[in-house]
C-alpha cells in the first residue's frame, strides 16, 4: 500500500529543501505543489509566473486529487509538497487517506522573505490559517499532529527527520541529509522565481538569524500571524 505524505506549509518555510530531502529516498517520488494551478485559478491571486503555472498544471483541484494525489502509486512512498492556502474551496476528506505533516517557520523570518516576491502579502498568503484548521482537524480526530518548525529542523536535521519518519511510519534514510545542487526535474515552473537559494544548497544549512529591522509595513500581518504560529509550535517535533 502506498504511503501518501502531504507536507502542508506556507511559502518561504524551507519546504522545497524538505521535498529535496525526501526526493533522495530510493523508495519515494515527490510532487511539487500540484494544487498551485487550482489555487491561482480559484483565487485570481497575482503571483510571479502566474501564467506559466496555469498552463503547466491541471487547474481542476478535484482532478489533481483524483489523478495525482490519490492516483499515483508507482513507488511505495509519495511525498507531496503543498501550500496550506492551495486548499481553497476543496473538500478535504482526501486527507484521511494520507499522512499529513505541518511545516512552519517563525513569521517574522517568513514574512520578510515572502514580501520580496509578494510586496502586497497578506495573512492569507502565509498559509497559517489553513495550517491551524488542519491542526485542529487532526487534534479533533484524536491523532497526534506531526509539526515541523523550520528552525528546529535546521538545528538538528538528522534527529528531527528520524523522529518525523518514525511518526509517519518510515525508517530514516541517511540520504535525506544531502542532495545535489541545482534544479530538479520535479521543480514546478515557478522555481525560477522562488528557488534560487535552495538550488545553491546541498543540504540543510544552519539557521542564520536576521539582523535587519523588521519592516514596519508588515507589522500588522506579523501581529495576526504570531498567535497562529505559537499554536503550531506547541506541537513541534523536538
Amino acid at each position: 500500500m502506498t504511503l501518501r505524505i502531504q507536507c502542508w506549509s506556507g511559502p518561504r518555510n524551507i519546504s522545497t529543501a524538505l521535498m529535496y530531502s525526501f526526493r533522495q529516498r530510493s523508495d519515494t517520488t515527490v510532487f511539487d505543489e500540484p494544487l498551485y494551478g487550482h489555487y491561482l485559478a480559484s483565487s485570481e491571486r497575482l503571483h510571479p509566473g502566474r501564467d506559466e503555472v496555469l498552463t503547466s498544471q491541471d487547474n481542476d483541484g478535484y482532478a489533481v486529487i483524483r489523478d495525482v494525489i490519490l492516483g499515483f502509486d508507482d513507488t511505495p512512498v509519495v511525498f507531496f509538497k503543498q501550500m496550506g492556502h492551495h486548499l481553497v474551496g476543496l473538500d478535504r476528506s482526501f486527507l484521511g487517506d494520507c499522512r499529513n505533516i505541518l511545516l512552519t517557520r517563525h513569521p517574522a523570518d517568513m514574512l520578510t522573505s515572502l514580501a520580496v516576491n509578494l510586496p502586497d502579502a497578506t495573512l492569507g498568503d502565509t498559509g497559517l490559517p489553513e495550517l491551524i484548521e488542519l491542526l485542529d482537524s487532526i487534534l479533533q480526530s484524536g491523532d497526534s499532529p506531526v509539526v515541523i518548525d523550520s528552525q528546529i529542523l535546521l538545528s538538528d536535521p538528522r534527529s528531527i527527520l528520524t523522529e518525523v519518519c518514525e511518526r509517519i511510519g518510515l525508517d530514516f534514510d541517511e540520504a535525506m541529509l544531502s542532495w545535489p545542487a541545482g534544479p530538479k526535474p520535479e521543480d514546478g515552473s515557478w522555481a525560477e522565481h522562488w528557488y534560487a537559494n535552495v538550488h545553491r544548497s546541498t543540504g540543510f544549512s544552519p539557521h542564520v538569524p536576521k539582523t535587519d529591522p523588521f519592516p514596519v509595513e508588515l507589522q500588522p500581518i506579523l501581529d495576526q500571524a504570531l498567535p497562529l504560529y505559537d499554536r503550531l509550535i506547541e506541537h513541534a517535533v523536538r
